[in-house]
């Protein structure tokens, strides 16, 4: 049976689960979170709830089976179900790593005060950041252990494409795929990550067993 971990890393490699209209039920890769990620006419649901459950809440829709996992009613009964907490259904953008050095200067920090760092650290591990001049860029360990990244710029320094930098950077400092999630509406993090090479693979919820902050758009560039 394929883990959560193995569809990510299929995607990132541009293979997919098949578009037959399905949903796939994984177990989650830790206690912390579950959620839904949605591709090409094919769903996955990462819970260690009943599969079953999942089947029938889905089989009791009335919507277009494509969209079912993604529905409201379906994630309300998720979220009841399990106790957890969610913000809001992001894109999912991947982009593969570059070699050489990033093309700003950064300097790693270990500054827990800062709020996208302080972010970052309630729902990823062995998370690490930098600053540049006007943006700060953090990376860690997200859901099925992918490499997440984030990226923040200054209200004063913004319209000069320094997120499109950051998110560049992030590529020459990743051994592997890094991924990317990003809420719809905030286009012009959309802009600077599609900017920047990373691809739109799908959507994706994730549902946490810990309160989040106000904040829903986990990228700001």
């Amino acid at each position: 049976m394929k883990t959560l971990r193995d569809i990510l890393d299929a995607a990132a490699r541009g293979v997919f689960p098949p578009a037959d209209g399905g949903t796939t039920v994984v177990p989650q890769h830790s206690p912390r979170d579950a959620g839904v990620l949605a591709f090409t006419a094919h769903s996955v649901v990462f819970t260690d709830e009943d599969p079953e459950w999942v089947r029938e809440t889905l089989r009791g829709l009335d919507c277009d089976p494509l969209a079912a996992t993604m529905n409201p009613r379906f994630l309300a009964a998720f979220l009841e179900r399990t106790g957890r907490t969610a913000e809001t259904v992001d894109t999912m953008l991947v982009g593969p790593p570059l070699p050489g050095e990033p093309p700003l200067a950064l300097r790693e920090i270990e500054d827990a005060g800062h709020p996208r760092i302080g972010y970052a650290r309630g729902r990823r591990d062995g998370v690490r950041a930098w600053t540049a001049d006007g943006g700060v860029l953090v990376m860690g360990r997200g859901i099925g252990g992918r490499l997440e990244v984030s990226a923040e710029v200054d209200e004063d320094a913004r319209h000069r494409g320094l997120g499109r930098l950051l998110a560049i950077a992030a590529r020459h400092l990743a051994a592997e795929p890094l991924w990317a999630q990003i809420a719809p509406g905030n286009a012009r993090s959309t802009r600077a990550f599609l900017g920047a090479g990373y691809r739109p693979v799908g959507a994706e919820i994730l549902l946490s067993a810990r309160p989040r902050s106000a904040g829903c758009s986990d990228n700001r560039s």
